[in-house]
């Protein structure tokens, strides 16, 4: 993994799945961390191992909040985020205000500051209906959400900032990320679902036939992503952020009952609306540009996976 060290950094959305994990990772690596987090979908707990981490409780649509956030930092991890598909579809207006307006906040917070490196975190849910496997970066982009409208909205004008300032940006498209901290949410990922339902003894449910696949990609990979982003002089830009290995559902459902234990009954659904029938990331250009090479195997992530959340319910 790439290292950032003795850098003065802000992490949006720091207290929540991804973000804490990379503040463990920044912590490990000397560097002085401040969070900005509102604990709306993050916990408090997942930074109480780190004592040195300044967390500011508030909203990055808190404009001076923000600011203050930002003040002395070199490097923003922009993580904070109204996140998933049903979620903005449910309360479009939230998803706008936090994913535009709040990302505007940022970008002027880092200018005003002075802060010489944005790493932004993006989705792949900025695609929409997919034209060829597997997905580049410069794929036709057509969401089909207001989350995937919001998050291609947040990556334009973080570019646009990167142009007009001279403030180097890199935009990180991740696929479907897992990992610790990631918890049970009803808008949530397919594995913490199926985990913390299978780890309960309750139903599986799966839609279609659950042969189509999906490009998982564990969290300690992602963070890698954010600190070689981090440390890439001179370069902005947008990278898919994967493991560039697709597996189906059926399969990931068997891995899962099968490190769990579990007993539980698995029904299958209808199709899902909006559901790709697969999905595949082309990580070239992460790996080229960035030196990113996901290191973590689906059955090794899987595995961790189950424990972390048995140790959970427990």
């Amino acid at each position: 993994m790439g290292e950032l060290n003795n850098k003065r950094v802000l992490v949006t959305g720091g207290a929540g799945f991804i973000g804490s994990n990379l503040v463990a990772e920044l912590v490990r690596t000397g560097n002085e961390v401040t969070v900005l987090d509102n604990i709306s979908s993050g916990y408090r707990s997942n930074l109480k191992p780190f004592p040195s981490v300044r967390l500011i409780e508030k909203d990055i649509r808190d404009r001076n909040s923000v600011e203050d956030a930002a003040k002395d930092c070199e490097v923003i991890f922009h993580l904070a985020a109204s996140v998933g598909n049903k979620r903005s579809i449910d309360d479009p207006f939230n998803d706008a205000s936090v994913n535009v307006l709040g990302t505007l906040n940022v970008l002027e917070a880092a200018k005003n500051a002075g802060v010489r490196k944005i790493v932004v975190s993006s989705s792949a849910g900025i695609f929409g209906e997919l034209k060829y496997l597997p997905i580049k970066e410069d794929h036709p982009v057509e969401p089909d959400s207001p989350y995937g409208c919001t998050k291609l909205c947040e990556e334009k004008l973080s570019l646009a900032y990167s142009k007009l300032y001279s403030t180097e940006v890199i935009c990180l498209r991740y696929f479907n990320v897992y990992g610790p901290n990631q918890r049970f949410d009803a808008y949530g990922n397919a594995i913490p679902i199926f985990v913390f339902r299978m780890l309960r003894g309750e139903t599986l449910y799966i839609y279609g036939t659950g042969e189509q696949t999906r490009d998982f990609v564990h969290v300690d990979d992602v963070v890698q992503a954010n600190i070689l982003a981090a440390s890439a002089d001179g370069i902005s830009g947008v990278f898919n952020i994967a493991s560039g290995k697709s597996i189906t559902v059926n399969r990931l459902v068997e891995l899962i009952m099968d490190y769990g234990k579990g007993t539980s009954v698995i029904e299958y659904t209808g199709k899902r609306p909006g559901d790709v029938l697969h999905s595949l990331a082309d990580i070239t250009s992460a790996s080229g540009v960035l030196g990113y090479v996901p290191a973590v195997l689906i059955e090794d992530g899987l595995r961790s996976y189950v424990n972390w959340a048995r140790g959970e319910i427990s």
